[in-house]
């Protein structure tokens, strides 16, 4: 006999980021077109996402663009030493 069937869980909503990494794990070679189509469409989407939310200004490096390591600072001495011995 049948069996009673239990009603599916809906899955949820598979996040593009983490599609982007399925379609990715496929080797090329073994790629369907739709799937090819697919990953062009969410990186796109991806990259479009990046821009538009490109994050509000006041989080941008105050430092003039320069990391803040250690390597920043004997930079800034460097350029102070030579601004002192030009006067």
């Amino acid at each position: 006999m049948d069996e009673p069937q239990q009603p599916q869980q809906p899955q949820p909503p598979v996040s593009p980021q983490r599609r982007l990494q399925e379609l990715r794990a496929i080797p090329e070679r073994d790629r369907t077109d739709a799937q090819w189509d697919e990953l062009n469409e969410i990186e796109i989407a991806l990259a479009s996402a990046n821009r538009a939310g490109g994050g509000n200004p006041q989080q941008h490096r105050r430092d003039g663009g320069h990391g803040g390591g250690p390597g920043n600072q004997r930079r800034q001495d460097r350029q102070q030493r030579g601004r002192q011995r030009r006067r």
